[in-house]
């Protein structure tokens, strides 16, 4: 009896010690960073940025940002007034291409023939073939462009002008973001900051394929309070969509500060709700999966102004980086977010924020 005694205590010793194992493996896992406050390098030509509102990396690790010249002040700008206020500076090409030490490798982007550039940039993405995509979000910002890495016009989906709401087919309403997959050469557009829904084209032609609302249901434009994780219908903006391995596809519904979670045809699969205290801005600024096992997402949580690491299954939080503050690693309204082969994490910053940071994996 003695003998059973003792085997049962060693068996729950050793339960009790994988127990504890299996509970910290999760939060001992989970990716940790480190801000590189030397990312990027200075810009050439007296260049400066102003609100950064987008960042994406490509499959040669490049990193590309588009900002908003248009934001910038003139006491920012005094080097192009006539006469001269100051000695620095002048508004860089919207859309810039960088590597990974932060070394400017091209700048390119704005108005030119055969296509509309948006008075409000919003928004860049590489896609698997290493084309350029591209929106805005200014009142008249219907549409999104297409280019190849050098800025050759490719293709423009959408009108400036008058949106006609998130049933039309044909125009888009103030875009966000967008994805594309490359298997059924499809682009998903979260439509966005006017209308409410995720729409679908073919990203070779431009036509039209399909689109839906919160829950996969047909999206309605009547006005519905914010900051309701449970809203039949997605707020505004409709703020990013990316897909995912598995073929899931998660939207960021940001002022209802939730993620939704679809098929690729549009079916609801589940949703997951996010912070959901935060008012302003809401809390589901964008996401990206934190390296190729996509076990886990990272948010970009631009009213509490910190990226958040979750578990991509359950919605867990394991992790965080950042707070209010205008010092590196710090943020003012951190937009979007990508990531690197490596793991290092990439951010921009709108409003007053208007700059880029790089933060790199140390676990």
């Amino acid at each position: 009896m003695k003998r059973i005694a003792h085997c049962i205590a060693v068996f729950a010793f050793l339960f009790t010690g994988f127990s504890a194992l299996a509970q910290n493996t999760p939060a001992s896992k989970a990716p940790q960073y480190k801000v590189d406050a030397s990312w990027p390098k200075a810009l050439p030509n007296n260049w400066i940025l102003g609100q950064v509102a987008g960042v994406a990396t490509d499959k040669n690790d490049h990193i590309w940002i588009i900002h908003r010249p248009g934001t910038i002040t003139d006491d920012e700008k005094g080097a192009t007034l006539n006469p001269k206020r100051s000695k620095c500076c002048v508004p860089a090409p919207p859309v810039l291409e960088f590597d990974k030490q932060g070394n400017l490798l091209q700048a390119w982007g704005g108005p030119g023939s055969g296509y509309n550039w948006p008075k409000n940039e919003h928004g860049i993405y590489i896609d698997p073939n290493g084309y350029v995509w591209l929106g805005g979000n200014d009142q008249s910002d219907h549409m999104i462009l297409k280019f190849t890495q050098q800025g050759k016009f490719l293709l423009q989906i959408g009108s400036p002008g008058a949106s006609l709401g998130s049933n039309d087919t044909t125009q888009l309403g103030r875009p966000a973001h967008m994805n594309v997959d490359p298997v059924a050469n499809e682009i998903y557009i979260a439509d966005g900051y006017l209308n409410k829904r995720v729409i679908v084209f073919d990203s070779n032609t431009g036509a039209y394929k399909r689109h839906w609302g919160a829950y996969g249901n047909v999206p309605s434009d009547e006005k519905m309070a914010n900051f309701n994780p449970s809203s039949s219908q997605f707020a505004n903006p409709v703020h990013c969509v990316r897909l995912m391995k598995d073929n899931t596809l998660f939207v960021c519904d940001r002022a209802n500060n939730r993620i939704q979670v679809f098929e690729k045809n549009g079916k609801f699969i589940r949703e997951m709700a996010f912070e959901t205290e935060t008012k302003g801005s809401g809390s589901v600024w964008d996401l990206i999966p934190s390296d190729a096992s996509q076990k886990y997402i990272l948010i970009a949580d631009g009213t509490n102004n910190e990226v958040t690491v979750l578990v991509r299954e359950t919605g867990q939080k394991v992790g965080s980086f950042g707070r209010n503050g205008r010092n590196a690693g710090q943020f003012h309204w951190v937009h979007n977010i990508a990531v690197d082969s490596d793991g290092s994490v990439y951010t921009t910053e709108v409003d007053t924020g208007k700059r880029a940071q790089k933060f790199v994996r140390t676990q």
